[in-house]
Formats: structure tokens, C-alpha cells, sequence
């Protein structure tokens, strides 16, 4: 019987109950464990998590649905179970580099992905300066730690750039400055990826008024072929950041695809609704086969 470990503090929520109900669909044997609550046992001997009381024991297979908020324990606690021989979807070092979208842009635009124009203001007074050399404003603000859209402002005059960073400075957070891509016109394509194909995708495109795309802001979704190039571009994406399991967001621009984003722990609910497609079993069946060379090479 295989052994499956769901990590996510909702098990009420869509993606969990989908990759939930997939599983046990294969006759699984799968639990939801919530990551808060694994206590870590470092001995020097061998690596133990402990849950509701218990030793966790003869788990297969982990994988990570872990918010941004938990990102540090989360992957502190897939971490252990790495070295505890277990299989995880997602690595713990692809989150935590997925996570850092600073540390994301400078690892994927060196390695050849095409992102779009990006500066980090170390201080508020380089802002004019740098909002010039994005050619002008509307500029896109945006704080290092953002989700579903929140921390991620469209500046649409110099002015306005300049008060927002200020704001970040007392905050003592850095801001990014990104060019605006005017012919996105509101639109991105969110490709979902399971090992090394891309499995769905779609376009979602912003409410009126809005400029941020995101379902949870009131976006429609629409399912959208990609191009050969957005594939490879992809893929090229999540290989280089070690995901096995990712969301990636693209802007089309004039210049071509552009990464945007690469979320490393995505939402099934509106991308499977758009397309229609078992995404949740595609991630099951991965880990499965993810696991299964994991025990072949423990032979």
C-alpha cells in the first residue's frame, strides 16, 4: 500500500481535498497532515517528525502544500523529511528559491528566461531615476512578499512610484520596480506544470478597472494553447529552479514571453475549472512514480 502525506493547514480547502480524493481514487493510503503542527527531532542519529503525539512512520511520499506564510517552517519540515528518505513533490530548496522573488528573477533571468524589466530600490531618492529607465511611468510596485495579487500596486505616475517606495522604506522593506507591459492589456497565461510536461493552462484576464489578473480579484479564466516557445520556456523555468510541481506565470509581450512568476505551490481550483483538466491526478500520479524510483534506488 502506498503511503501518501498531504502537508496543508486546510483540509477543507479545494487543492487539498482534490489531491485528497485523487488518491484515494488509486486505493492510497493518504492522510492531510497539518505542517504547523510536525515537531522536528534532530538527534544526531536519525531524523524523526513527530505528529499529534506519534512518531510519523512509513510514509512514501510528502507532498507540500505550504502557504506563504509558513514558507520557512514549511520547508524546514519537508526538509526533514527529505533526509528522513522520503519522497517529496516539491523540494525544500525549490520553495525557499521559489519563494525569494527577488533571489527567483536574478537565478532565472541568469540562466537565459526572459522576465521583464526589473530593479530593486535600495533607496526611495533612486526611484525618478529609475522609473525613467523603465521608460516612464505606469510602473508596477511591488513588495517582496506578495500573493493573489496583494503588495502589488500599479503606480501609474512618477509621483506616485516615489510615495509608494517611501512608504516601503519606513517599512524597512525594499521595493521592485518592473516595467509595465501595456500590451499585456491586464492579461496573463498561468501554465501549470506536473514533472516535466505542462499539463493545463490558461489565460485570465482582469476585471474592469483592475490590472491584476488574479482569479481571487475577480479575473476570468479561459483555457489557452501555448505556443512550442512558451512550453520549452517553461519548462526551461521550472527545471532550472528544481520544481516538479509548479504555476507559472507569463506576460506576452511584444518582445515575446516573459516569466513573470513561478509558484511553487499553485492552486488547483481555477485552473481545473477553466480546463477541465485532472490536475490533482497528474500530481498524484507523478509523486507515485517520483517515490517508486526513489525505493528502486534504495535497493
Amino acid at each position: 500500500m502506498f503511503n501518501l502525506a498531504i502537508l496543508s493547514r486546510g483540509s477543507a480547502l479545494y487543492s487539498t481535498q482534490s489531491l485528497f480524493r485523487a488518491a484515494r481514487l488509486r486505493n492510497y493510503n493518504v492522510r492531510v497532515i497539518d505542517h504547523q503542527l510536525c515537531h522536528l527531532l534532530i538527534d544526531g542519529d536519525h531524523p524523526q517528525v513527530y505528529y499529534e503525539g506519534e512518531k510519523l512512520v512509513g510514509v512514501d511520499a510528502v507532498i507540500p502544500r505550504i502557504g506563504a506564510s509558513m514558507t520557512d517552517y514549511g520547508a524546514a519540515v519537508i526538509r526533514h523529511f527529505e533526509l528522513m528518505g522520503v519522497y517529496t513533490a516539491t523540494r525544500s530548496e525549490a520553495l525557499l528559491l521559489a519563494r525569494d522573488k527577488l533571489k527567483c528573477l536574478q537565478y532565472l533571468s541568469a540562466n537565459g528566461v526572459p522576465v521583464p524589466r526589473t530593479f530593486i530600490a535600495g533607496s526611495p531618492a533612486a526611484v525618478p531615476y529609475l522609473v525613467e529607465k523603465l521608460g516612464g511611468a505606469p510602473v508596477v510596485i511591488k513588495m517582496l512578499e506578495s500573493t493573489h495579487g496583494v503588495g502589488v500596486i500599479l503606480a501609474e505616475s512618477l509621483q506616485t512610484a516615489v510615495s509608494l517606495a517611501e512608504v516601503f522604506a519606513k517599512l524597512n522593506q525594499p521595493v521592485i520596480l518592473q516595467e509595465y507591459i501595456a500590451e499585456a492589456a491586464g492579461s496573463d497565461v498561468r501554465a501549470f506544470v506536473v514533472g516535466r510536461s505542462v499539463v493545463a493552462s490558461m489565460i485570465r484576464v482582469a476585471a474592469a478597472g483592475e490590472f491584476r489578473s488574479n482569479l481571487h480579484r475577480g479575473a476570468e479564466s479561459f483555457n489557452v494553447k501555448l505556443t512550442h516557445h512558451e512550453t520549452n520556456l517553461v519548462l526551461k523555468a521550472t527545471r532550472l529552479l528544481g520544481l516538479q510541481i509548479a504555476g507559472v506565470d507569463l506576460l506576452r509581450s511584444d518582445r515575446g514571453p516573459l516569466v513573470m512568476e513561478v509558484n511553487a505551490s499553485p492552486g488547483l481550483e481555477g485552473i481545473e475549472n477553466t480546463t477541465g483538466v485532472d490536475i490533482a491526478g497528474a500530481i498524484i500520479d507523478n509523486t507515485y512514480a517520483g517515490a517508486s524510483r526513489l525505493r528502486g534506488k534504495k535497493r
